[in-house]
């Protein structure tokens, strides 16, 4: 699994994004007596949800405002956690401390989403604050290794499995995506912008196009891994009841993630789903 956490200072600051992944990072600091702080980003957090917890709103762009409020609330230790639409610079209203930084800024947002976040996560270092990440934060959301669900891949999801983590290995140093569908040992689909929820609907669609011919559902495997050079503090994979939902809507037999490596998403929910799909969810040995 996961080495133990270093010590955190209380309280965490959780930038959240959109999804379920932030408030489960809350919840953990919070069992493990840390208190978390939502820095809550508009148009991506819930904000119904985000009313469980202290926490401010911040906009993209405002790293002034971001950086105030950050100090305001005594948060030396930062994540960034959930799902965030990259918006074009054009659209984003910068704020004088956003401005101040301009060249950082621009720098930040030539090259993909990984680049983007690691540049802005040395930009708020260089402003006094630690980036962390969820193996800091909460180690408890990351995937173990083996099967946890009933159903396990055989010889041949094995060697699905096997060509997608080479296919993600190639095209890490791209910065295109997380995520393959491998069937019968055919690449047939790669992660690109619509993320994996997208992948697999592609996947479904192909299916009742008639365009997957050759293989009949309940074979091939989802394959998702991280980057290579990847700074695994931001952006990790994840997976959760949504993905199981998606991948059997799409035909496949299963899930492969790399341990350690990636977030589990609602964990217990993400298995009952697999579990009644009967799909397999796997981790594998990084």
């Amino acid at each position: 699994m996961t080495s133990a956490a270093p010590s955190l200072s209380s309280p965490v600051g959780v930038i959240a994004g959109g999804g379920a992944m932030p408030f489960a990072v809350a919840d953990s600091l919070v069992a493990r007596g840390i208190t978390p702080v939502l820095f809550a980003l508009r148009g991506a957090c819930d904000p119904a949800r985000a009313q469980r917890f202290r926490h401010r709103w911040i906009s993209v762009g405002q790293l002034g405002r971001a950086t105030r409020l950050f100090r305001d609330e005594g948060c030396r230790d930062l994540i960034f956690i959930g799902t965030l639409v990259r918006p074009a610079l054009s659209e984003i209203r910068l704020d004088w401390g956003t401005l101040r930084l301009l060249g950082h800024v621009v720098r930040a947002f030539r090259g993909g989403d990984d680049h983007l976040l690691s540049s802005v996560g040395r930009i708020l270092e260089q402003q006094g604050f630690r980036m962390v990440g969820i193996k800091d934060v909460a180690p408890d959301l990351l995937m173990p290794e083996g099967a946890v669900t009933r159903a396990a891949p055989d010889s041949t999801a094995l060697a699905d499995i096997a060509r997608g983590r080479g296919v993600l290995d190639a095209l890490g140093p791209f910065d295109i995506g997380q995520a393959a569908v491998v069937i019968d040992g055919h690449v047939v689909a790669v992660e690109d912008i619509e993320g994996t929820d997208g992948l697999l609907a592609r996947v479904a669609r192909l299916r009742a196009e008639g365009r997957i011919r050759r293989t009949k559902a309940g074979r091939g495997v989802l394959v998702k891994a991280p980057k290579s050079r990847q700074d695994l503090r931001f952006d990790l994979p994840t997976i959760g009841p949504r993905t199981v939902e998606g991948a059997a809507a799409a035909g496949i037999a299963g899930i492969a993630v790399i341990a350690g490596n990636t977030l589990a998403a609602e964990p217990q929910a993400l298995v009952e789903a697999a579990d009644a799909k009967g799909l397999f969810v796997i981790g594998l040995a990084g």
